[in-house]
């Protein structure tokens, strides 16, 4: 966006507050109206959350400007979200995670960065710097997560599973702290990482994926194995049911419906007989009957003609 006396959007009036790609400074604007956020945000439309986190962004700022008394209005909030794959970031398939396998096997930095986030389900953020620090008694990962540090805190105690230490162990390179380092020795950036990972994505044909998809498949296969939502949290961190709902909405529904219909049918005892289709419990002209007579149980057949079948009216006459 244009600097100081500038505008890259002629005709704009009032004044409004732009950040600087340089600084990253607020500084009073001309108008920006609806349209011109619009325009940024589907310019990059193939990036859906950085569009969302661009409105998103700017409904922060204008709302500081208000109160700021810098502006009166806030046009970001005339620009909804994108959508994409109904719940943002694709959620990747049984298939599409051993497609990638294929394509970069173990012993490859691209099979370890896929396994630290499926086997974590962590941020790209947390990833990036898990290493052999956060290590506790062999099998414990213990670290807090990058989002929200400084603010609200969350630190996590995870299972350190047998076959993420054989990748990690398979994985020759520099030694460091950190378990994934980058061409030159050292830790990834989160942007950095984050291309790198949708070069590795583009080189298995896969360009509809992304690291952050695997933090949703990670959660969704814990929801497939029967986690409860809690269990849920506990692995990704999450504060909220809703946030974790966000991430599972991709479980298998087919599995998730026969558990609940599965609730729906009667239990019915091993030792007890069901009867048999279109019998009554008190009467059936096929079957034995079975009776009990002072303690004696006796088996009785239904004699011919005798009708109503009446389950009094039998034991009246086998007794006679």
């Amino acid at each position: 966006m244009g600097g100081r006396g500038q505008s890259n959007f002629p005709g704009r009036t009032e004044r409004a507050v732009s950040v600087s790609r340089t600084s990253s400074a607020i500084t009073p604007q001309h108008g920006l109206e609806p349209r011109h956020i619009l325009k940024l945000r589907d310019d990059r439309a193939e990036t859906p959350e950085a569009a969302n986190s661009l409105v998103k962004g700017l409904r922060a700022v204008f709302k500081h400007g208000i109160a700021a008394g810098l502006v009166t209005g806030n046009p970001a909030m005339n620009v909804a979200y994108l959508k994409a794959d109904g719940d943002g970031f694709h959620t990747w398939t049984q298939e599409e995670v051993e497609q990638f396998e294929e394509r970069h096997p173990i012993g490859s930095k691209a099979r370890l960065a896929l396994a630290l986030l499926l086997h974590t389900g962590q941020r790209r953020s947390d990833i990036i710097v898990l290493g052999r620090q956060h290590v506790r008694d062999g099998d414990k990962l213990v670290f807090t997560q990058k989002k929200n540090a400084k603010r609200k805190p969350v630190r996590l105690v995870l299972p350190f599973d047998a076959e993420l230490q054989a990748i990690i162990a398979a994985t020759p390179g520099p030694a460091g702290l950190t378990f994934l380092l980058n061409d030159h020795g050292k830790p990834f950036s989160p942007d950095a990482f984050g291309n790198r990972f949708r070069h590795w994505c583009r080189q298995a044909g896969l360009p509809q994926c992304s690291a952050h998809g695997l933090r949703k498949t990670a959660a969704t296969r814990l929801a497939e194995g029967g986690a409860t939502a809690h269990e849920i949290m506990a692995v990704t961190g999450h504060r909220t049911l809703k946030e974790v709902d966000r991430y599972t909405r991709a479980a298998s529904q087919e599995r998730l419906a026969e558990s609940g219909m599965a609730r729906l049918r009667p239990a019915v005892p091993q030792n007890e007989k069901v009867p048999p289709s279109g019998a009554t419990p008190e009467w059936d002209e096929i079957e034995t009957q079975t009776i009990d007579t002072k303690g004696l149980v006796k088996c009785m057949v239904p004699r011919a003609g005798i009708e109503p079948a009446t389950l009094r009216f039998s034991v009246a006459c086998s007794t006679n």
